[in-house]
């Protein structure tokens, strides 16, 4: 195990093959994340205007998942990779386990969750029944079925940590093929089966979910033999739950904060109509063709930097740091360029009514000019976390999505009448988040990276 560490590529291959050769098979397996998610929607809208309303609601739980699985994903990446960096075995084995830990318990917290608020939820955010039904019927399995996905999240960062992106694609390319797959044979009842709906959307995705976790802990057990998974003889280490935590959790934070502006922007266009909340829905599920292959760089960023400052290597730092933030500005700038080419033809994807249109084309020119300023955030941001400074991140997630965005949105909607303004209040938080973004990563470079 010890030569296998020395002969580690993330300490010796070139930084701009390596951040390609990390970052690429991340992008590629959230961009089949993000084609899901939209096929769900386009599945989903053929049944109904309100179905598709109900999944535009439903995304703050399921953001809410995703934020703490990945956030601990985040945490136990970058303690794995220093481990790794550093040569310490014991403590990288120490790490995966107490990793392990983790995500079990936060999934069967949302198991719980799925049986007990589910309804309340939708209720506090509509009084449509015919919305709130779908709602419920498809949160409560998504949520019941929740483990899937966080074991998924779990096997994928592990490969991960060691450099074994390519082998994450798999995995979860796999588990979204499936979901694709089934998505019509169970929303529609092909095949001689029934159709069960919005059900049948759900049912589809924790199904897709536990194929690629099971896919997952196949490639960790036979092809990861840097990491242990084993169990065996376990006690919690309080001290690595904390290092995991003190990453993870403003990770999980600022994430979560999606959840959080999601759910009270729904409410503020909801006062508008009903088709604004389902206009800002689609925009969501769009805008993941942008932004996850840039989440998919930021993952492939952190475990490279988090290893070279493990090994005191700054110049490694410092060009990883440089290829990031130039690939994430340049993939924002090109999907800002189709948002405005192409919007009312992203918009009949999903069955757009005529109102759908007229709301939805402005919308999503609007909030796209954002876009490259978002892609400089991101790159920051995975410095921040691979440094141990995710603090950093959560307080730019908070700027930009509550103190800034929610207050914007409510205003421009209140003393104009137009939701058309509200969309604006975009690209005013990320102006201001660039501004604390730079900021921030100043005291950074200042701080860490400069004394290396």
């Amino acid at each position: 195990m010890q030569n296998t560490m020395k002969e580690n590529k993330m300490g010796v291959m070139p930084v701009g093959r390596l951040l390609f050769s990390m970052s690429l098979p991340i992008m590629l397996s959230m961009l089949m994340q993000a084609l899901y998610n939209v096929v769900d929607s386009i599945f989903v809208s053929r049944i109904n205007e309100y179905a598709l309303t109900a999944l535009s609601m439903a995304f703050p739980i399921q953001n809410l998942m995703i934020a703490v699985s990945v956030g601990l994903g985040v945490g136990l990446n970058a303690v794995l990779s220093r481990a790794l960096g550093a040569k310490e075995n014991e403590n990288v084995a120490r790490a995966a386990r107490n990793g392990i830990f983790l995500f079990l318990v936060s999934g069967l917290v949302f198991m719980f969750g799925g049986l007990t608020i589910v309804r309340v939820f939708f209720e506090a955010q509509t009084d449509i029944e015919e919305i709130i039904q779908y709602g419920v019927q498809y949160t409560s399995i998504i949520m019941l079925g929740g483990m899937g996905v966080f074991l998924q999240i779990l096997f994928e960062r592990l490969l991960q940590s060691t450099g074994r992106t390519l082998l994450t694609m798999i995995s979860q390319s796999m588990g979204a093929v499936i979901n694709i797959i089934l998505d019509p044979i169970l929303i529609f009842g092909w095949f001689g089966l029934p159709a069960f709906g919005v059900v049948g959307a759900a049912l589809a995705t924790v199904i897709g979910q536990w194929a690629a976790a099971a896919i997952g802990l196949l490639m960790n057990v036979f092809k990861n033999p840097e990491i242990s998974i084993s169990m065996k003889g376990f006690r919690p280490h309080k001290e690595t739950i904390w290092n995991i935590l003190s990453i993870g959790v403003p990770t999980i934070v600022m994430q979560s904060i999606g959840s959080v502006m999601t759910f009270l922007m729904n409410k503020i266009l909801i006062a508008f109509s009903s088709t604004a909340v389902a206009v800002f829905g689609v925009y969501f599920r769009l805008q993941s063709f942008v932004f996850m292959p840039v989440f998919g760089l930021n993952n492939g960023t952190v475990p490279i930097v988090a290893y070279n400052y493990g090994a005191r290597n700054a110049e490694r730092m410092k060009k990883t740091i440089l290829y990031a933030e130039v690939t994430a500005i340049t993939v924002m700038t090109v999907g800002m360029i189709v948002f405005q080419a192409f919007p009312d033809k992203m918009l009949a994807m999903f069955d757009a009514s005529e109102e759908m249109v007229r709301l939805g084309v402005p919308a999503l020119r609007i909030i796209s000019l954002g876009f490259p300023l978002a892609g400089f955030g991101i790159g920051c941001s995975a410095v921040f976390q691979a440094l141990g400074n995710g603090l950093y991140s959560m307080y730019v997630s908070i700027i930009r999505q509550l103190a800034v965005l929610l207050p914007c949105a409510y205003l421009l909607g209140r003393l104009t009448g137009s939701v058309t303004m509200v969309w604006w209040a975009f690209v005013i938080s990320e102006l201001v988040s660039v501004a604390a973004s730079a900021w921030f990563f100043v005291r950074v470079n200042k701080k860490i990276i400069s004394k290396i």
